[in-house]
Formats: C-alpha cells, sequence, structure tokens
C-alpha cells in the first residue's frame, strides 16, 4: 500500500513537473504583456526561485556549499544555466509566441548531447544519437518555416528563434560544465540549484540598476495577472519543480523522469492557444514532433544513462 501511494505522489510530481515547466513560456508572456521588460522578469524569476529553494534547502535540511571554488563554479553556472538563458528566452517573449518558444525549448537534450560530445571526451556521439540530432535539426527547420518567407507569408522571428536556441545551447553548456567541475563535488542537488540560482539572483540584482531604468519601475502597474504569473514562474517553475524532479529521479530513474520533456511542448502550445489566443500553425506542432522524436532517438542511443535536461529550467541536477 505504502508502495502504491509513493508511486501515486511521484506522478503527482511528474505532471506538475511538466504543467509548471511547460506553462513557463506563458508565464514569461503574461509578465511582459503586464509591463515587464525581459531584464525585470528574469530578476523576478530568479529571486522568487531562490526564496523558494531557501525555503526548500531549510525544510529539507540540505547542507549548504562551502569554499570559494565551489561557489565559483556555482556562480559561473547561476551566468550560463540561468541569467543568460533567461534573458534570451524573456527577449525572444517579445517576438515569438509561448507555444513556439515551448517548442523550441524541447531542443535542450539535444544541445546538451552535442556540446558533451565537443567538450566531454567520454561522451562521443554514437550513430544514433547522431541521427537523433538531425531528425532535431530538421524539427526546427519545419517550426521556423522558411518556405512562408518566399510566400510573403508570416513566419516566426529568425533573430528570436535564434535567441531561444542560444538559450538551450546554454542550457546544454551549462549541463557540461556542471557534470565536468560540480558533480564530482558530491554537493546534494538541491543545494546545487539553490546555490546557483541564488548567485544568478544576486548577479541580477546587482546589474538591475544598469538595465532597468528608474523610470520602468515607477510607470509599472502591479496587477493580480503579473504577481500571479511570476509567482507561479519563480516559486513554482524555478524554485519548487526542482525538488519535484529531483524526487522523480530517485524513484524511476535520470532516464525515465526525462520523459517530461516530450510533455512541456504539449503543454506550452495548448496553454499558448487557449490562454492567450495564440494562433498556432500546422508546421509548429509537426516540428515540435521531429523535434521530440530526435530527442527520444539521441536519448536511446546513449551508452550511459545521464540525466536529461529539466525542460526550461536551469537547475542543479542538469540535466537541466
Amino acid at each position: 500500500m505504502v508502495h502504491v501511494t509513493r508511486d501515486r505522489t511521484i506522478v503527482v510530481y511528474y505532471l506538475a513537473a511538466a504543467l509548471v515547466w511547460g506553462a513557463s513560456f506563458l508565464f514569461i508572456k503574461v509578465g511582459l504583456d503586464e509591463g515587464l521588460s525581459p531584464a525585470q522578469v528574469v530578476l523576478a524569476r530568479l529571486a522568487l526561485g531562490a526564496v523558494a529553494l531557501l525555503v526548500a534547502m531549510l525544510v529539507l535540511r540540505r547542507r549548504w556549499p562551502r569554499g570559494a571554488r565551489t561557489w565559483g563554479h556555482l556562480a559561473v553556472l547561476g551566468v550560463i544555466l540561468c541569467v543568460v538563458p533567461f534573458l534570451l528566452f524573456s527577449w525572444a517573449g517579445q517576438h515569438v509566441t509561448s507555444g513556439l518558444a515551448s517548442i523550441l525549448n524541447a531542443t535542450t537534450p539535444l544541445m546538451t548531447a552535442a556540446w558533451a560530445a565537443a567538450l566531454l571526451p567520454t561522451e562521443r556521439l554514437v550513430a544514433r544519437q547522431r541521427v537523433g540530432l538531425l531528425v532535431g535539426i530538421l524539427g526546427v527547420v519545419v517550426v521556423v518555416a522558411p518556405w512562408t518567407w518566399l510566400a510573403g507569408g508570416v513566419s516566426a522571428s529568425v533573430p528570436a528563434v535564434l535567441a531561444c536556441l542560444g538559450a538551450t545551447a546554454s542550457y546544454g553548456i551549462g549541463t557540461t560544465y556542471l557534470r565536468r567541475f560540480v558533480t564530482p563535488l558530491g554537493l546534494p542537488p538541491e543545494s546545487v540549484a539553490a546555490g546557483q540560482i541564488g548567485a544568478g539572483a544576486l548577479l541580477v540584482l546587482a546589474a538591475s540598476p544598469f538595465v532597468v531604468p528608474a523610470s520602468a519601475l515607477g510607470t509599472l502597474e502591479v496587477s493580480w495577472p503579473l504577481v500571479g504569473a511570476m509567482v507561479a514562474l519563480g516559486a513554482l517553475g524555478t524554485g519548487a519543480a526542482y525538488v519535484w524532479f529531483n524526487r522523480i529521479v530517485d524513484a524511476w530513474g535520470a532516464q525515465r523522469a526525462s520523459t517530461v520533456t516530450y510533455l512541456t511542448p504539449l503543454v506550452g502550445v495548448v496553454l499558448g492557444a487557449l490562454v492567450l489566443g495564440e494562433q498556432v500553425h500546422w508546421y509548429e506542432p509537426v516540428g515540435g514532433v521531429l523535434v521530440v522524436l530526435g530527442v527520444v532517438v539521441a536519448q536511446r542511443g546513449k551508452r550511459t544513462p545521464v540525466a536529461a535536461a529539466a525542460p526550461g529550467e536551469a537547475l542543479g541536477a542538469r540535466t537541466a
């Protein structure tokens, strides 16, 4: 009976993580539409995520990282797994739909595999992984729909698409750095997440006087949709969902847990259409299916199971 109850709890965590991470791009869009700048979205996201993980650290009684070298590595992760991708996705959210951003975010495991193969001698790509990467690239091309340019139709903003892919590339580089320099330290995953997100929040806070004009704060109207979106994006998506995902990995293993990657684009597209009224072109879900198929093929081609990216979130056991 205890085993059945635990399995049900893990399923709830799994579905909650898929829902929150899939909705992250909706929350970003709401924040931008309500008057926040991309930098303000990132600051709110990291600050609230850091608070949520601080609470988790206290409740779970996890030990904090120690030593200047360890915190130096966590600061690097805070930049390449948090600040850079979050800023790129927030900026891109001004120019592409939340559904399209969620589809492009699904390339994170492919980027992770590619960068790990390039930077880690033990992670060379096998033939199946190369096929998966090619299928994923084809999916991105379909999503961008270059044939619409010739017809003079509406297509995705190329700079915004490149920004989204730059964000997932940053996740891939950050994951590789994490595995090379931080994982060997043996820290609890919650400690790594709290350290890197806390460091990222402090960096953005320190830079905010230069990137967020004081006049922007004076004209900002705080609304319930804005507050709700930022709390959900930060406290849940960048905080609590990491703890959920960690428990899924403990119960199911990294490979099975990583399948949450396949659900988040679906959640993102559906919520964007239902909540924001975003138009979905036929080639976007088709391209999304190809991206996910590429991820499936690439993951099955791994010689040893490793954690796939926790979708869209720059969190410790990255994976992600």
